[in-house]
C-alpha cells in the first residue's frame, strides 16, 4: 500500500524518525508490539522497520532509521526522502510478538534495536504490566528517543547506559539475568554482537529458551565450508549448480527460478524454503536452533549445505 511521510525528524544523531500515514487519512491496518513493515525503495531495495508506535495507534506508523554510510543501500535510500513524499509498504508483519500474559518483561535495547522495544514498552505501559528497558548506546547524542523516554509513565522503568559514560557505569547482563523466573520474558534486539552477549548471559543463568526472545537487524559473517554443491528442484527434478563464491538464492536466480528475499543476511526469514532432503549449512540468525536441528527449512540468501545434494520444495 502506498503510504504518505507526514512527517520526517531526528530522534538522534543520526537516526531519523518518519511518520507515515494514509494518503487520504484513513486508519492503517492494525499491528502488535515487535512488528515490522517491508519498505520498498528505489532500484528495488527492500528492508524491513520496526514499527515504535504505539500499537493503539492507528492513524499512524512510526519507524526509526540509522544512517549507515557502510549499509547495503537501504538507510542512506530513507534519508534521502523528503516530507511529503510516499512510499510503498507491505501490511505489518510480527516474527517478535511479546507475551502480555508474563509476569514481568525485561527489554534490553543496543543502539537501533531499541525501535521495536518502543512499542512493546507502550504496549505494556499501556495494559499496566510490570517491565524495565534497559537501553545500551554509545552517548547520550546517539540515544534515540530520549525526550519519549523520559516521560513520567516510564520513570522508574527505563534505565540507559552511554560507552562514554564518565561515572564507568556498565550495564551487567550476568547481574540482570542472574535469577531467572518462569514467568519473566527477555526480549532482546540490537547487532549481533550485542544479542549473542545477552543470549549468552540468559543461558549461562539458566533461562527457559522459550522466554528469551531476539531479533537482529544484521547478520553476522557466518563462517564454514564453501564448497560447492547442488539443489534439486522436487517439482521438475531439475538440478542446479550452487558454486562456492554464489549463493542459492543467487544460483536460482541464474536458472530463472525467482525467491523473495529482502534482508539478504539471513535475518527476516523472507526466502524461508522447505528442505525435503539434504542437510543444510544454517548460516542465518532467524532460525531457532531447534528449527535449524530439524533441518526441514533453510534461508538459501545466506546458508549453504553440507550435503553434495539439497532437495528443496519448489
Amino acid at each position: 500500500m502506498q503510504v504518505r511521510i507526514a512527517r520526517k525528524f531526528a530522534v538522534a544523531t543520526d537516526i531519523c524518525a518518519f511518520e507515515l500515514v494514509h494518503p487520504d487519512g484513513a486508519p492503517l491496518p492494525a499491528f502488535s508490539a515487535g512488528a515490522h513493515v517491508e519498505v520498498r525503495l528505489r532500484d528495488g531495495l527492500v528492508r524491513h522497520y520496526s514499527l515504535c508506535n504505539s500499537p493503539l495507534e492507528s492513524h499512524r506508523y512510526l519507524i526509526a532509521v540509522l544512517r549507515d554510510a557502510h549499509s547495503r543501500g537501504g538507510s542512506m535510500a530513507m534519508h534521502a526522502l523528503e516530507m511529503g513524499s510516499s512510499i510503498e509498504i507491505g501490511a505489518p508483519n510480527n516474527h517478535f510478538p511479546l507475551n502480555l500474559r508474563a509476569r514481568h518483561s525485561l527489554l534490553l535495547a543496543g543502539g537501533i534495536g531499541v525501535t521495536p522495544l518502543m512499542a512493546m514498552a507502550e504496549a505494556l505501559d499501556h495494559a499496566g504490566a510490570s517491565f524495565d528497558l534497559h537501553y545500551c548506546t554509545r552517548s547520550t547524542e546517539r540515544t534515540a528517543f530520549r525526550d519519549r523516554l523520559a516521560e513520567p509513565r516510564f520513570a522508574g522503568r527505563v534505565h540507559l547506559y552511554f560507552d562514554d559514560a564518565r561515572d564507568g557505569t556498565k550495564i551487567s547482563f550476568d547481574a540482570l539475568l542472574a535469577q531467572p523466573r518462569v514467568d519473566t520474558h527477555l526480549y532482546v534486539c540490537g547487532p549481533s554482537g550485542f544479542i549473542e552477549a545477552v543470549t549468552g548471559a540468559a543461558k549461562a543463568a539458566g533461562w527457559i529458551d522459550a522466554n528469551v526472545h531476539r531479533e537482529y537487524f544484521a547478520a553476522g559473517v557466518a563462517e564454514g565450508d564453501s564448497s560447492a554443491f547442488q539443489v534439486t528442484l522436487s517439482s521438475t527434478g531439475r538440478v542446479i549448480d550452487v558454486a562456492p563464491d554464489v549463493t542459492v538464492v543467487a544460483a536460482l536466480a541464474q536458472a530463472g527460478v525467482e525467491l523473495p528475499t529482502s534482508c539478504e543476511q539471513g535475518v527476516c526469514g523472507t526466502c524461508l524454503t522447505r528442505v525435503l532432503s539434504g542437510q543444510p549449512d544454517h548460516r542465518d540468525v532467524y532460525l531457532t536452533d531447534e528449527e535449524k536441528d530439524a533441518n526441514d527449512q533453510f534461508l538459501p540468501c545466506c546458508s549453504r549445505s553440507k550435503s553434495p545434494m539439497l532437495v528443496l520444495d519448489l
